[in-house]
């Protein structure tokens, strides 16, 4: 189940989705229009709700066993109230922001339930000044991670889940209550491999291409740590690390960029 409503579109692909803005954050006019519906979600105690940016790595997180599963891509400032007053479960996943822009930019090009995102050139500017569906990414995963003391939430990296999945699994599995040995960790992380994943219906979402045109770009491209570097100008790395560099001097987050 998601919390975006995006996923649950029923439309012939032949004209991109509209967006509109939600308390100043872009997102595709289904969420706005059934905003009061989402602020208003009652959340169950045993929920466990799954949160990340786009393309930040959600598909490897959702396959693990648990309680009533819940998804979503909202800021912590758009989470229904419910979630935090019921002290659900929350596992945050991030990924780094060079890696995020690549994979949301193709993810724009092939999703039409999602505005058209341009040139390479243009996306990038509409990357850094946070004006893509769902805004801000610095906003997004700082805000997450400025929650996670306060509130029952594992913040976990992709960046570690693809170098470490069993450590990083095993982490997930035990902030859920599951007592999993080797032999089911090690199927867990073969079934949630990368490359595994992408051949599975049920998670590459192939069975939708009225949405999601995979002749532009499979929904799981590549998944490689470091890709942005086969887009990046040096030009426009220049500027994203000073850009960065500005908009994380007051957090204690960091992210691996490259293997």
């Amino acid at each position: 189940m998601t919390l975006n409503k995006m996923e649950d579109l029923k439309f012939d692909g032949t004209e991109r989705l509209t967006t509109d803005y939600v308390k100043g954050i872009l997102q595709p006019t289904p969420t706005c229009d059934t905003w009061d519906q989402i602020w208003n979600f009652q959340a169950k105690p045993d929920d466990l709700l799954i949160s990340t940016y786009p393309k930040a790595g959600l598909e490897q997180a959702n396959a693990m066993p648990s309680p009533r599963i819940l998804k979503t891509h909202l800021p912590i400032n758009l989470l229904p109230p419910s979630f935090l007053e019921k002290n659900c479960k929350i596992i945050y996943v991030a990924r780094n922001p060079k890696d995020t822009m690549v994979s949301y930019y193709h993810f724009q090009r092939m999703n039409k339930a999602l505005p058209a995102p341009g040139t390479w050139e243009e996306y990038f500017e509409s990357f850094l000044t946070g004006k893509v569906c769902w805004g801000s990414w610095y906003d997004h995963v700082k805000g997450w991670w400025e929650a996670k003391d306060q509130h029952r939430i594992l913040y976990l990296f992709y960046e570690e889940l693809k170098m470490n999945p069993k450590h990083e699994i095993s982490k997930l599995a035990e902030f859920i209550g599951k007592n999993l040995d080797d032999k089911v960790l090690d199927k867990i992380v073969h079934h949630t491999s990368f490359n595994i994943m992408k051949q599975n219906p049920m998670a590459n979402y192939s069975s939708l291409p009225e949405i999601m045109n995979h002749s532009i770009s499979p929904f799981m491209r590549k998944g490689a740590i470091g890709d942005w570097k086969n887009h990046f100008t040096v030009a426009q790395n220049e500027r994203f690390d000073e850009d960065y560099k500005k908009k994380m001097a007051n957090t204690s987050l960091t992210f691996h960029f490259q293997l």
